[in-house]
């Protein structure tokens, strides 16, 4: 006697929605946004309150650009690349001449407090000059 393996039902719609596929695409992006946010926040670590600037169109930076941050807080000191340990003067002229060596020398931001004395930043420029490091900007914030 032989069997039959057929359904009695004829094709009938799939009542179940697999969602392993989503579940690992949430895990995914949370993942991605963890440690993006711990960028973001690595960078704000140093307490600079930046002077404010009338919102106005900005320039995209060029996407080779690298860019090492220079802060000086409201004391005056020197924080080279978002460390939070300060950075004194002889100190900050070997990384700059070290950076300035490289074969394409990094941007240069320069993230002064508002109430930085303006000597401490022009102290700052002189010496990205001397290092031969001619790129550079400043850090502001905008206003409404």
């Amino acid at each position: 006697m032989a069997r039959t393996f057929r359904r009695k039902h004829s094709s009938q719609p799939i009542a179940e929605l697999n969602v392993t596929n989503l579940i690992d695409l949430g895990f995914m992006l949370m993942i991605i946004f963890m440690v993006v946010a711990s960028v973001i926040k690595e960078e704000q670590t140093i307490p600079v309150k930046l002077p404010s600037e009338s919102k106005s169109t900005q320039e995209k930076p060029d996407k080779e650009a690298h860019f090492v941050a220079v802060s000086i807080d409201a004391k005056g000191s020197f924080y080279l690349d978002n460390k939070t340990t300060p950075v004194p003067l002889t100190e900050l002229r070997r990384r700059l001449r070290g950076y300035a060596a490289e074969p394409k020398p990094p941007v240069m931001r320069i993230r002064g407090d508002g109430k930085v004395n303006y000597e401490k930043i022009v102290q700052l420029m002189d010496e990205l000059k001397k290092a031969n490091l001619l790129k550079f900007t400043f850090d502001t914030q905008t206003e409404g």
